[in-house]
């Protein structure tokens, strides 16, 4: 690979105008330096779009989740719903052992019918323990059988400290326990692959309707996430608690561009729990600002070997971004190409064909990879020959 620096280079000149769309999106400047402290004996901060930890605190603690547990629970419905196995207006069947869950819930009776898009919102909003296992018999067959699927989810996700015993938090098993870091990891993934989560955690009140073989009756469901209502920036996520596990919360802020994901577990009261979570998020606010490239890369072509067409299609594959806690020059901020001056057929679209490179005072802050748009077969004598004799007719 050959790094090309810009000076006089096609490819480069055309992403100079990238810098146009280069979106620099500021909190306040000045980094906080404030010690925080917390009761919880267990908490992470992190930022939604890079994953950078901004504060952690005994982050690999295994500990028992609670209700917190229902993220994974959410994020696995959302994940079916997305692949096409289910939709928000089918029909759940509420079973007898659904119905008889304790702990929170929503007073769903055996054989009552929802659909799922009110069952999220039973298990997002009220933290309903009979809606999550109706859910996840729904989904999988039954929640043995999803809670694999957590399971599985998890690990592929990295989540080494996890290891789920049901789909809601009600258990106290020691085989039900999970960590701050991987709270904040199922966190990250469930709003970031499916933000429509916040239409539903974002409700602070809302009544639904049961309808059984008695009749029915209205229901209001009410959020258990009170710094809905504290925290001017909250957008979610998820709050738990049992004797074990205390209070806990996995909570999701927004502001000026920046999401941040703070998770506290085991406070010794509610009031703990929320006022330490937003502790965690004022504090990230005040310490961060989020350098975003919308455009590494314009679309453009390379050239191409050994094949009848003479360029190739490439494209960087997302956006880049960084979550500086330094206070860095942004404008110092430099980007340059890592890519083959010529490429060489066969090539598979969506191969690698190189890198942009972000750097600043000669430290890489990361890259983004650029792919083949196309696939391009290796040209052989008879391609070619079948190239010559089809322009001759056409030319003709």
């Amino acid at each position: 690979m050959r790094k090309w620096n810009g000076k006089g280079n096609r490819l480069l000149a055309g992403m100079m105008g990238a810098f146009v769309t280069l979106c620099f999106v500021l909190s306040n400047p000045m980094r906080c330096k404030a010690q925080i402290e917390l009761t919880a004996p267990s908490a992470i901060l992190i930022e939604r779009s890079t994953g950078t930890v901004i504060y952690e605190k005994n982050a690999d603690e295994k500990r028992s989740p609670a209700s917190i547990t229902k993220i994974m629970t959410l994020l696995l419905t959302f994940e079916q719903i997305h692949a096409g196995k289910a939709n928000l207006q089918e029909d759940v069947l509420v079973s007898e052992r659904a119905a008889s869950m304790g702990g929170s819930q929503v007073y769903l009776a055996q054989g009552e019918i929802q659909t799922l898009d009110t069952m999220i919102k039973c298990i997002a909003v009220a933290s309903g323990n009979d809606a999550s296992v109706a859910v996840a018999e729904h989904i999988a067959g039954s929640e043995e059988a999803f809670v694999k699927m957590m399971n599985d989810k998890a690990a592929a996700l990295g989540m080494t400290g996890t290891h789920f015993q049901d789909c809601c938090g009600l258990s106290d098993s020691e085989n039900h326990y999970t960590t701050a870091r991987d709270v904040a990891i199922m966190s990250r993934e469930l709003i970031t692959e499916y933000p429509e989560v916040f239409d539903y955690t974002k409700i602070w009140m809302e009544d639904v309707t049961h309808v059984t073989n008695k009749g029915s009756s209205t229901f209001t469901l009410s959020s258990t996430n009170k710094l809905l209502k504290r925290y001017a920036y909250c957008t979610g996520l998820k709050t738990g608690s049992t004797q074990k596990a205390k209070y806990c919360i996995s909570a999701t802020a927004s502001k000026d561009g920046i999401d941040l994901i703070a998770v506290v577990m085991g406070a010794p009261d509610p009031k703990a729990r929320f006022s330490e979570a937003q502790t965690l998020l004022t504090y990230g606010y005040a310490s961060c600002r989020l350098y975003e490239d919308q455009e590494p890369l314009k679309p453009t072509q390379i050239l191409i070997k050994n094949a009848l067409e003479k360029e190739i299609a490439i494209e960087a594959d997302g956006i880049f971004s960084y979550l500086d806690l330094e206070s860095i020059d942004f404008y110092a901020i430099e980007k340059a190409l890592e890519l083959p001056e010529v490429v060489q057929a066969p090539v598979a679209a969506g191969e690698l064909a190189g890198y942009v490179v972000y750097s600043y005072q000669g430290a890489e802050l990361g890259r983004v990879p650029i792919r083949y748009q196309t696939s391009v077969e290796r040209a052989g004598f008879g391609s070619y020959l079948l190239y010559a004799f089809q322009s001759l007719l056409f030319q003709q």
